[in-house]
C-alpha cells in the first residue's frame, strides 16, 4: 500500500535524529535509492522502504547538501529563518511568509 506523503514540495522540515534542515523538492512514494545506500543505514536505525522518501535541499552548521531521507525520521521545521542552500533559489522563491514555492518553470 502506497502512502501520501506527510511533507510537500517546497515545504522546510528537520531530521528527526540528526541536526540539519532542509526544503523538499521531490518525493518518491516509496524507497527508489541504490541497495548499496540502503544498506549502509546500520540496521538499528534503518528505515522501512514502504514509505515516501524526501529529496531535500539541506544543511546543517557546517555545510549544504542534498540529502533523501524516510518519511519516519523527518518532522515539520517551525524556524522561520531562510535556509542558504545555493540551489533554492533555483527552484523556489520565498513567500512573504517564509515558505518556499515553486517557480513555474520547475518541471516534476
Amino acid at each position: 500500500m502506497i502512502r501520501s506523503a506527510k511533507f510537500q514540495i517546497g515545504q522546510v522540515v528537520k531530521h528527526r535524529i540528526y541536526s540539519f534542515r532542509g526544503v523538499v523538492f521531490d518525493v518518491d512514494p516509496v524507497f527508489d535509492n541504490t541497495d548499496e545506500w540502503y544498506q549502509a543505514i546500520p540496521e538499528e536505525i534503518r528505515p522501512s522502504k514502504d514509505q515516501p522518501y524526501y529529496h531535500l535541499f539541506a544543511e546543517n552548521d557546517d555545510t549544504e547538501y542534498i540529502a533523501y531521507v524516510s518519511e519516519q525520521n523527518l518532522l515539520e521545521d517551525t524556524l522561520t529563518a531562510p535556509l542558504r542552500h545555493p540551489q533554492i533559489n533555483e527552484m523556489f522563491k520565498r513567500d512573504d511568509d517564509g515558505s518556499y514555492v515553486a517557480k513555474g518553470n520547475v518541471k516534476h
